[in-house]
């Protein structure tokens, strides 16, 4: 690389932007920091950032990394956790800008309303399992591809039944056996919404058909995911669990960054195990899908309604086995005529009314109001 790439990071406190930076650190001659931003809740944290790296534009909020978002750069890292994530992802693609997202949910929200406005080359994940199918994806053309099939550690409650899951504490379910990542998302992988999520996001992000996505639980977290190709070859992209060569793919991609993460020591025994989805104890990602097919705004509620229900789980509003069953109630009042949801003209106001619904309605359907049908 001939100079560094200049660098945007949306959401520097947190899991994802904190390693960012810390590839940064390793890579002053790849990379150089010009943005940074973040939510506000470690501000501490924030001004030992700005100190360090002296970006030529910092600030606090979603503003703030709207702005960020749409100045000149090499890449906009998108790191914020959650739906707030969605505007700052499209200023940085009408930026022009490469956007380099771990926000899963401003494309889940924004589905079409994302990818139109994306141009060749300028979306490039960052989620271990997505970074892993594109990968993969090298090793073959499209129409060579059978079918996608995503890996999931299965979470801290792997081979519990659905009876046994009631009455699990938000302490147990932020126990993950092998990934260290911020509350919501930790929740959402006790759960396995955040796997129905990646499961929306893989259709959207590679064009593949939703019956050709699979989900296979691997608890080791070793392989991130893999490809199965027409000839019944399958790539798999493999090593330990950690997001810095995800990180460091999406801020350099397509080059990879030498020595961003130790490799899988192919000097010990390894076992790899892989098991089926168990779709009754875990039926968030059989509710994605349904969602995804439906498409339109219904992901963005499925998205939504989820945030409240985590946070009521974590505030002890909700219990663990009633989380997912509210997404679905949810998503059941907004299953309003076909002829009243967007078609192909989903717009951002869409997306912001439909999550702004879920939430309410969640909210209510929580607090054990009645609820009723349609936005």
């Amino acid at each position: 690389m001939s100079k560094p790439r200049d660098v945007v990071v949306l959401g520097s406190t947190g899991s994802i932007g904190t390693q960012a930076l810390d590839l940064v650190r390793a890579n002053p001659d790849r990379f150089r920091v010009v943005g940074l931003t973040a939510g506000g809740s470690n501000p501490d944290l924030f001004e030992r950032q700005v100190a360090e790296f002296a970006p030529a534009f910092h600030g606090l909020g979603e503003e703030a990394s709207v702005e960020a978002a749409a100045r000149g750069c090499d890449v906009v890292l998108n790191g914020i956790t959650g739906a707030v994530g969605l505007r700052p992802t499209l200023a940085a693609l009408d930026a022009g800008n490469t956007l380099a997202l771990a926000n899963k949910e401003s494309l889940i929200m924004g589905g079409p309303l994302v990818l139109e406005r994306a141009g060749a080359g300028q979306l490039v994940p960052v989620d271990s399992e997505h970074s892993a199918l594109a990968q993969c994806l090298r090793g073959g053309t499209p129409a060579e591809v059978r079918r996608l099939v995503l890996t999931a550690s299965g979470g801290p409650f792997r081979g519990r039944t659905r009876e046994e899951l009631a009455g699990v504490t938000p302490e147990q379910a932020m126990n993950h056996p092998t990934w260290d990542m911020g509350p919501v998302i930790t929740i959402n992988s006790a759960t396995l919404v955040n796997k129905g999520l990646e499961v929306i996001e893989a259709h959207l992000l590679f064009g593949i058909p939703f019956d050709r996505i699979e989900v296979v639980v691997h608890p080791t977290s070793v392989v991130h995911s893999m490809v199965e190709f027409v000839d019944g070859s399958t790539l798999v992209q493999a090593s330990p669990p950690t997001m810095l060569i995800p990180i460091a793919l999406g801020l350099s991609w397509p080059h990879r960054v030498p020595d961003a993460a130790p490799a899988v020591d192919w000097t010990r025994p390894e076992t790899w195990e892989f098991f089926p989805l168990d779709d009754e104890a875990f039926p968030a990602v059989a509710l994605a899908r349904r969602a995804g097919e439906t498409g339109a705004t219904a992901p963005a509620v499925y998205n939504a309604a989820n945030e409240v229900c985590v946070e009521a789980f974590r505030s002890g509003r909700l219990e663990f086995n009633d989380i997912v069953p509210t997404v679905s109630h949810v998503l059941g009042l907004h299953d309003v005529p076909s002829e009243q949801r967007p078609e192909g003209g989903l717009t951002v106001d869409d997306v912001l009314a439909a999550d702004a619904w879920a939430r309410a309605a969640a909210s209510r359907v929580i607090d054990g109001s009645a609820c009723e049908g349609g936005e």
